[in-house]
């Protein structure tokens, strides 16, 4: 018997008169809701929102999958993740439960698997500690396996959890994890299945996908491949936002490789505090073609000297990349170099400015329809001669000035 047949026989779980409509394979159904006793569920490991923790605890623990057997300590490993990924939402969270009870039910799998609700679970198994009163978890019961419906409940989790709880939001970093691994890395999904999942667009899907690359290269590059914690301490959401815009505008692989690199050690020792602002910086760097090349190559000594750095750490942690990013020598070489050449985009910005003025004056008499002349009232004409008078004036001066360079 599974978890229904054998909650129902023995009372544990009790069924509501409330049902919930799921949208599972293109098939609209409404399902009971029941109410089921809160040591007889489990966290779901695969909950992309905490993807980065688990990848975390896997790492320092040094095991490819954290144990359930034993659910209720499996269960006090992942709520403490599930309180640490959004503290402020699981404090609010609890207050409306404490008030008002469970308003939204979950989704559970047949053998106990949370798929929906992990959050809304944490909140009872609180308010039942702190209670000491027996609390009941209501959900749905699918009939669904997570070896035999993989796709089909990744989908249905998706869309719920882009659905009622959109409003506490995936962290970035989450979210491009959960991308690269349904997308990139299983091909569990494709990029269509994705977007519909989460109602959005393909093209703003394919996107995160290359942000989710990005990532993954980025990780590659300081040597802890898959190790996506480090992102989410490094707060690499926006950044990574910026480089990707960046490499967009490139043609030339090598420049983008070589401005990866550049931005990459730039990102493991955060020369200036705010990294998403000092990252746009580059960014207008990016834009002047030729003094994007002359920055990489200045530039390349410094990275040089991260990598050999990187290449001495036996395991990339925490304190270690915080330890690089007090390396105030190569800081300050990057920071320098950085605003040398802001200062020479801006420079030529300033210079390019009169003849960009002109263009767009150019243009905009260009654009004048002479066939609407002939219909103009004589005030009209009158105060368009007085334009054309002052033209001349302005251009003049402009030309007395060019003569005397």
């Amino acid at each position: 018997m599974n978890l229904l047949e054998n909650g129902l026989v023995e009372k544990f779980i009790f069924k509501t008169e409330n049902k919930k409509r799921l949208v599972i394979g293109n098939n609209a159904k409404d399902y009971p809701i029941y109410r089921i006793r809160l040591d007889k569920l489990f966290y779901n490991d695969q909950n992309d929102r905490i993807s980065t923790w688990i990848s975390e605890y896997k790492m320092k623990n040094n095991i490819d999958k954290i144990d359930y057997s034993d659910k209720e300590s499996y269960n006090k490993i992942i709520h403490e993740f599930i309180t640490k990924s959004n503290y402020d939402a699981m404090k609010k969270t609890q207050q409306n439960i404490e008030a008002i009870g469970q308003i939204e039910a979950g989704v559970v799998l047949a053998d106990g698997r949370i798929i929906d609700g992990n959050r809304r679970f944490t909140c009872l198994r609180n308010i039942q500690e702190k209670t000491q009163k027996e609390e009941y978890f209501e959900a749905v019961i699918l009939d669904y396996s997570i070896e035999h419906n993989e796709k089909q409940i990744k989908m249905l989790e998706l869309t719920l959890q882009h659905g009622v709880d959109e409003k506490v939001g995936y962290s970035p970093i989450e979210r491009l994890v959960g991308i690269y691994h349904d997308i990139v890395e299983t091909n569990l999904l494709t990029i269509g299945e994705y977007a519909k999942s989460v109602n959005d667009t393909e093209k703003n899907i394919a996107i995160e996908v290359e942000k989710a690359k990005l990532l993954a290269e980025f990780l590659e590059f300081i040597n802890a491949k898959k190790q996506f914690y480090l992102a989410r301490h490094l707060e690499l959401a926006d950044p990574l936002k910026e480089l990707y815009v960046m490499l967009k505008k490139i043609n030339d692989e090598e420049i983008q490789d070589e401005l990866k690199n550049s931005v990459f050690s730039q990102f493991i020792c955060k020369p200036a505090g705010d990294l998403t602002r000092y990252t746009r910086k580059i960014k207008d760097i990016a834009s002047n073609t030729k003094h994007l090349k002359d920055y990489l190559e200045e530039q390349s000594q410094v990275v040089e000297k991260v990598c050999d750095k990187l290449e001495g750490i036996d395991e990339l942690t925490n304190k270690k990349i915080g330890e690089l990013g007090e390396d105030k020598e190569i800081k300050e070489e990057f920071s320098r170099i950085t605003e040398k050449y802001v200062s020479r985009v801006a420079g030529d910005i300033t210079r390019n400015a009169p003849l960009k003025s002109m263009e767009k004056a150019c243009y905009a008499l260009d654009e004048i329809d002479l066939k609407i002349l002939h219909k103009l009232k004589d005030e009209q004409i009158k105060d368009l001669k007085e334009k054309i008078i002052e033209l001349e004036n302005i251009t003049q001066k402009i030309k007395e000035e060019i003569s005397e360079l």
